[in-house]
């Protein structure tokens, strides 16, 4: 019933923004210039990995060294408008008609994060990633890395049709409200680097 679901609202979706898609293409493109995707290989359902897209949102740019710069120097006042509207994210509707993601699940993170989970965490595999999630309307990046993956773990020992729909109606009013758009102190989210360790008893 999910699959069906995910399949339904993201061809109507497609179809509704066929437009906006096309203007969004055309302003990135001018604005942030080649490419105008976004394409990363993400951890899907069972760890699997798929190529998952998004509208670009950074620059190139580089410092002396040929380094690529932080994403605070790569992120244009552009990028920020389109990722606290989220719409950087409407491309990854592609991903869902694919099978590849689901409209609600844990957000897809870095390929590189898969070892350094605990075995609970590690279970936020067990659905297919989303779009939006039980800790994007929890918080979002505004989440410790630990939370945020408490909340995904919920999120599959809990799913079914009613709490999706309730979940997307709540994202909804979190992209009005541009609520959690970044951690404190950082562009986005701080880089994973493992869980803290259990405090002995």
């Amino acid at each position: 019933m999910k699959r069906v679901f995910d399949i339904l609202l993201s061809l109507i979706a497609l179809i509704l923004f066929g437009f906006p898609l096309l203007f969004l293409m055309w302003q990135v493109r001018r604005k942030l210039g080649s490419p105008i995707f976004f394409r990363q290989v993400r951890p899907g359902l069972s760890g699997r990995p798929f190529r998952m897209n998004k509208f670009r949102t950074m620059t190139d740019a580089r410092g002396l060294d040929g380094q690529m710069l932080p994403d605070a120097a790569r992120l244009t006042p552009f990028g920020r408008f389109m990722r606290a509207t989220s719409l950087d994210e409407l491309p990854e509707l592609w991903n869902v008609l694919k099978g590849d993601m689901s409209l609600v699940g844990p957000r897809p993170l870095l390929m590189e994060y898969l070892p350094l989970y605990s075995a609970e965490q590690t279970r936020r595999h067990d659905v297919r990633p989303g779009i939006t999630g039980w800790a994007q309307v929890n918080g979002r990046n505004a989440l410790s890395w630990e939370d945020k993956f408490r909340l995904d773990v919920w999120y599959v020992d809990h799913r079914s049709l009613w709490l999706d729909i309730r979940i997307l109606l709540l994202t909804i009013r979190k992209v009005l409200a541009r609520d959690g758009i970044s951690a404190a102190g950082e562009a986005t989210m701080p880089r994973f680097t493992g869980s803290q360790a259990e405090p002995e008893r």
